[in-house]
């Protein structure tokens, strides 16, 4: 399994961005896709989930409102529009694969696959 996470970059607050995430090496269906951060000295946290196969997706309060997670079955991608940003966004995001799971998960160690993470900087 490879997750190629892309579309990082320097937004000013109350700008947006989108970050992508592609997919391969099997199939994703009946499993999670997730986005997480780290921002630095910080533990990684879950910004957002979605059922690969429903599309049903579930997002941290911290994000709700601002954010929307999609994905694209037929290209293996999944997405991360970030919207309102805030200098407390900033962070390295990740996205994530939980295989075979009907629940989407919050804690990191729940993910069986990673991708490397691009940058989001959000200045004042």
């Amino acid at each position: 399994v490879q997750l190629q996470a892309s579309g990082g970059g320097l937004v000013q607050a109350g700008g947006s961005l989108r970050l992508s995430c592609a997919a391969s090496g099997r199939s994703f269906s009946s499993s999670v896709m997730g986005w997480f951060r780290q921002a630095p000295g910080k533990e990684r946290e879950f910004v957002a989930g979605i059922h690969w196969t429903d599309g049903n997706p579930y997002y941290a309060d911290s994000v709700k409102g601002r954010f929307t997670i999609s994905r694209d079955n037929a290209k293996n991608m999944v997405y991360l529009q970030m919207n309102s940003l805030k200098p407390e966004d900033t962070a390295v995001y990740y996205c994530a694969v939980d295989l075979y799971k009907t629940n989407i998960a919050t804690i990191a160690r729940s993910y069986d696959y990673w991708g490397q993470g691009t940058l989001v900087t959000v200045s004042s």
